[in-house]
């Protein structure tokens, strides 16, 4: 048994050291990232620049509508909805992940989502033509839809076609794609391209092309062959899908360690997200991806986003130039995201986690102190400047990308879609919330506010620290034994299992059953 064991644990690593980045992988990396999750950070700064010309375009339908004009509390709520419609979309999109990706699969519900963007698109770039601003609101709701969907199906399209040995790198693509999403929108958006009177429409309408541009392309390439085996029961149609990613035609160790974890889920069935939150082996996995995505958008990210235009006036740079200095923070967050890409494989996912949750609070905590001193010690206006670009930093290499990752890794195929709509639930509904509550917040706290998200990022750190285990380079079936042990569960031997199988009368089989402790 001992030399099965090292057979097999040998076999696992030579797969996970021989996966390779073909150019079809590296192809569908690359337009289901930017057919989906460009959409999502291009439509969370898509509204920020234009924000004054398209108030003053809300104001001027609703005059010639009434002959009045806008009172200024109603402007206000209206563009309240403007911004808030978006992340509730994006609750109600990550709800339809599990039917979706269940029943159409995972690249068909890309294929079908793309359709909510393209909608979306059409009516805000049409919107003012139709002299119509509830268009705009219901745009965002669509759009939201689309992005909840595109956050949570992406990551785990791409989790389920990568080898091992690459699927950290390949998981944090889509965040890659999402700050350039952020940085485009930024960059059209300065009041000399498209951020004016003019051109705010075409800049919401553009965000169509990517989706198109998916539409007519993503069919040609092959749908998960973890869905196809595990889910439809294809075997030929898995073969090939994974042969052709991998650019070989031997793919029978990968075949043979999908079919292990099909037969390891086979008694448990599917998972809605019912079973999921009351089923006791998957109860720290819940757990964690909750805490980390929870993390995630309570940790401030909006609240130094919403600071930094205030920071870098007090440092002295002039208001016309706040927009330019905006869009090199996004450029820092698009460059150090891209650098996650490229260790998170080598450093391991725990690290990053650490590294970036703790610079998110110690920036947090000097941030809270400079800006109290900035009125009385001048430098304290530059050190405000240091904290955003570290918090920018620690977010851009841990807290936004790992998440998402860790929800790929950490679950089975069977729980996978239930865990994602879990978690994107929880990511789009602190979003809202903090949209809601920051601006209470900071009237009433004002600075002190970052204490609060400093205690949450150091919350986070200390549940990682202890909780959640390393995962890179693991199978999904070697992750689930890790977290076996924290459930106290028995867990399934895989291919040794139906090797100590033996048959009894009436042509039963009968399985030794081993526990967590005998591994």
């Amino acid at each position: 048994m001992k030399l099965k064991r090292e057979k097999q644990e040998s076999s696992d690593c030579n797969e996970g050291s021989k996966g390779k980045m073909t150019l079809l992988l590296a192809l569908v990396t690359l337009i289901s990232a930017f057919g989906s999750s460009f959409q999502y950070g291009y439509n969370v700064s898509v509204i920020n620049s234009p924000a004054l010309y398209m108030q003053d375009f809300y104001n001027r339908t609703y005059f010639n509508r009434s002959g009045v004009p806008m009172d200024s509390g109603f402007q206000t709520l209206l563009w309240s909805l403007t911004v808030s419609m978006y992340p509730l979309g994006g609750l109600f999109g990550s709800l339809m992940v599990w039917p979706l990706v269940n029943n159409c699969g995972r690249k068909g519900t890309l294929l079908i989502n793309n359709l909510f963007s393209i909608a979306a698109a059409t009516l805000m770039g049409t919107s003012e033509l139709a002299k119509t601003f509830e268009v705009i609101i219901l745009s965002r709701v669509i759009i939201g839809i689309y992005a909840g969907l595109a956050s949570n199906v992406v990551p785990m399209f791409l989790g389920e076609m990568s080898p091992r040995n690459l699927r950290g790198a390949i998981g944090i693509v889509p965040q890659l794609f999402i700050t350039l999403g952020i940085l485009v929108a930024q960059i059209l958006g300065l009041n000399s391209i498209l951020g004016n009177a003019e051109g705010w429409p075409v800049l919401l309408g553009l965000t169509g092309i990517p989706s198109l541009i998916q539409l007519l392309i993503l069919p040609f390439f092959p749908e998960s062959p973890r869905y196809l085996l595990i889910q439809k029961g294809n075997e030929e149609q898995a073969r090939q899908a994974l042969q052709k990613l991998r650019g070989w035609d031997d793919v029978d160790d990968e075949m043979e360690e999908i079919r292990q974890e099909d037969r390891s889920e086979k008694e448990e069935g599917h998972f809605s997200v019912l079973s999921l939150c009351t089923f006791r082996g998957l109860r720290w996995q819940l757990i964690s991806i909750v805490v980390m995505m929870m993390g995630q958008q309570l940790s401030g990210v909006n609240a130094v986003f919403y600071y930094a235009d205030r920071i870098f006036q007090s440092a002295g740079v002039d208001n016309n130039n706040v927009q330019y200095v905006t869009v090199s923070i996004g450029a820092i967050n698009v460059v150090m995201t891209l650098l996650a890409v490229f260790i998170v494989e080598s450093l391991g996912r725990r690290i990053l986690l650490l590294a970036g949750f703790g610079l998110c609070c110690v920036s947090c905590a000097v941030l809270t102190l400079a800006l109290n001193l900035q009125t009385t010690v001048s430098w304290m206006s530059y050190l405000s400047i240091v904290c955003v670009i570290v918090y920018i930093i620690g977010h851009a290499i841990g807290a936004s990308p790992i998440p998402f990752v860790m929800i790929t890794e950490m679950f089975l195929q069977s729980s996978r879609p239930a865990a994602f709509m879990v978690g994107g639930s929880v990511h789009w509904l602190c979003n809202f919330t903090v949209g809601l509550v920051f601006l209470y917040m900071e009237a009433g706290l004002g600075p002190y506010s970052f204490l609060i998200f400093c205690a949450i990022c150091l919350a986070t750190i200390v549940y990682i620290f202890f909780i959640v285990p390393e995962t890179k380079n693991k199978t999904f079936m070697e992750i689930n034994k890790i977290m076996a042990k924290r459930n106290k569960v028995e867990v399934q031997e895989d291919k040794e299992e139906f090797e100590d199988f033996h048959t009894v009368p009436g042509g039963q089989v009968e399985k030794k059953e081993i526990s967590s402790s005998e591994l």
